[in-house]
């Protein structure tokens, strides 16, 4: 099947939805049911994600309310994002397709490939952090404050973020560029102590992280960001798009996955 993908767009929704359908798609991608997938989307209304073990007490609960903004644990390791304003991806595959074979490293490596070659297709000098891939201190709770191996920055700055999830059969990658807006908005979800510790959180981010507005001096729409991703993957990984929908089959495990898991205070909530 190498070459054949699937182009998955979904409407910007909810993130329970969201992180349910990347797992709906996993599991039929590991019983080879569905084709290796690049599916690209959005978050409506804001949601706060937090990483697969990082501790919910790191949630301001009341600043996340008064903001309107959901919450959701994502099924990837890494710390807290504000999904908004951005694109999302994520690529699910077998473990057999050669874009995500291998190791951790040496998928995300190639993976990081088609994020650099969209992100230069927009007009951004971005450049891909070499080095090993190493977890974010648990003492910060911002995931976009550090980058990671094979992440794409601009600058020294992280611009896209990502995480795996890894199975026998299959693996998961996701993460997001930040498109326009102001990314010092997480501190108001985040359970970060006083005014003063809120502010210098704040000044690491922007010193840390940046958008594509920022870099640009101008808006970059999701359908621009989306197109560029679309053949930042084909080019540089050399696979073939189909614009096909979900099948009925994952669409029904979206729904118990978002019952059961990511709409869940079991999951969601845990210490």
């Amino acid at each position: 099947m190498h070459g054949d993908w699937r182009l998955l767009i979904t409407p910007a929704t909810h993130g329970a939805w969201n992180m349910a359908v990347d797992e709906a798609i996993l599991e039929h991608v590991g019983r080879n049911e569905a084709f290796p997938t690049l599916r690209l989307y959005a978050w409506e209304p804001a949601c706060l994600s937090l990483g697969h073990a990082q501790p919910y007490a790191d949630v301001d609960v009341n600043g996340l309310r008064e903001q309107g903004w959901e919450m959701v644990r994502r099924p990837t390791g890494g710390r807290a994002i504000l999904h908004t304003d951005e694109l999302t991806y994520s690529v699910i595959a077998s473990t057999s397709e050669p874009a995500v074979s291998g190791t951790l490293l040496e998928s995300y490596s190639r993976l990081a490939q088609g994020l650099l070659h969209a992100a230069r297709l927009l007009g951004l000098p971005a450049e891909i952090k070499a080095g090993t891939h190493t977890n974010v201190e648990a003492s910060n709770p911002v995931c976009f404050e550090a980058p990671s191996a094979y992440e794409i920055t601009v600058g020294g700055r992280k611009l896209i973020g990502s995480a795996q999830a890894r199975r026998k059969e299959s693996v998961l990658q996701h993460g997001s560029l930040p498109l326009v807006g102001d990314l010092t908005r997480i501190t108001g979800a985040l359970a970060l102590g006083s005014g003063g510790a809120r502010t210098a959180a704040a000044a690491r981010l922007l010193a840390r992280a940046t958008t594509a507005e920022a870099i640009l001096g101008r808006a970059v729409s999701w359908d621009e960001a989306a197109d560029a991703f679309r053949i930042g993957f084909e080019k540089q990984l050399g696979l073939q798009f189909a614009r096909l929908p979900l099948s009925e089959s994952e669409q029904q495990r979206a729904d118990e996955l978002v019952r059961e898991k990511y709409a869940h205070p079991s999951w969601t909530e845990r210490v």
